[in-house]
């Protein structure tokens, strides 16, 4: 609630300091007469950038259309450019300038906080997805390596499972990790070559059967699924997210579905799980990075990936509700 009352604020406040400049500016230059030495118009665009930065866009635009008012009505010639061709010429591209003005600092600060934004939440997912893993490979190799405890077999076979599952999972954080860092820099590029479907969700599926210890992975694609196009690497990642995605959502007991079909243009699969579902309200917003929905549990890199590989092979990707329930992923790619 702190956090509202201080953004409804912001335009407030830079709208009563920007407006303060332009008046402050107007006085000096009528009182001291200095127009003749400056340029009266370019000292009001100061006032009208720090009511930008401090109220955002809306505030810009207020001190801008304040500043336009005391540069006509107060500066000399003292309203006269309203009456003249060249001093109307004079005061749009007076006004122009100061609303793309407001509007350039105001996108572009809002612009920074949301990358400021996305690198802490970057280093909270860090902080907490990387570290558990870590936290069990070092705990097991302990374990292994205590030479005053004596494992039998089975208990040694356990222990080092365990590592290797973790240590797949961690090498698929990074690789998460990675390939939005190329995505973002925009040296993302694909190595197309003809997939066989079916062949592309074993595959995928084979690293995660520890995800399905309490869960069944029913895979149903059809015998005829034609061969598409794509990237086997950046494919397989999506597919693979989206199977942990939705074995990570069902419930224990419970059966994530994956199946596909094709018509004259594209070819579809889906991923179905049978628990909570996405709700209405957050499905554009999981596959934002690191906004991944109230019932996530996790920073929703995945899924930014999923969509980003999706793009790039010119397909789609959405969510919809699964029958009976549960949530539908579903990836459309070009034949």
């Amino acid at each position: 609630m702190i956090g509202r009352e201080r953004s409804s604020a912001r335009p407030v406040v830079g709208s009563i300091l920007g407006s303060a400049g332009v008046a402050a500016i107007v006085s000096v230059v009528v009182i001291f007469d200095v127009s003749s030495n400056v340029r009266p118009g370019l000292l009001l665009v100061l006032p009208i950038v720090v009511a930008a930065v401090i109220g955002g866009q809306v505030g810009g635009l207020l001190v801008a259309t304040v500043a336009t008012l005391g540069y006509t009505l107060v500066l000399p010639p003292r309203g006269f450019r309203i009456i003249f061709p060249d001093g109307l010429i004079a005061l749009g591209v007076f006004f122009v300038v100061a609303i793309t003005m407001s509007t350039l600092v105001a996108r572009r600060l809002d612009a920074l906080r949301r990358v400021e934004q996305q690198q802490r939440a970057l280093l909270r997912s860090v902080s907490h997805d990387l570290r558990t893993p870590l936290a069990v490979i070092r705990g097991a190799s302990s374990e292994l390596a205590d030479e005053e405890a004596h494992y039998d077999e089975a208990s040694r076979q356990r222990l080092l499972v365990l590592i290797e599952r973790e240590s797949e999972r961690l090498d698929r954080l990074v690789a998460n990790l990675l390939s939005l860092s190329r995505i973002e820099a925009g040296a993302n590029t694909l190595d197309r070559q003809s997939i066989d479907l079916a062949e592309l969700v074993e595959d995928a599926a084979a690293p995660l059967q520890h995800v399905f210890d309490d869960r069944e992975l029913v895979v149903d694609l059809p015998a005829d699924l034609p061969l598409i196009e794509a990237d086997f690497v950046q494919l397989g990642q999506l597919v693979s997210n989206l199977i942990e995605n939705a074995a990570r959502h069902a419930p224990v007991g419970g059966r994530v579905t994956v199946g596909g079909a094709a018509t004259d243009r594209s070819v579809m699969l889906w991923f179905d799980d049978d628990g909570p579902g996405v709700p209405p309200e957050d499905r554009a917003e999981i596959f934002t990075p690191f906004r991944s929905g109230a019932n996530a549990g996790s920073t929703g890199i995945g899924l930014a990936i999923c969509q980003a590989v999706a793009n790039a092979h010119g397909g789609t990707i959405e969510v919809r509700e699964s029958q009976p329930g549960g949530a539908r992923f579903i990836i459309t790619l070009p034949r």
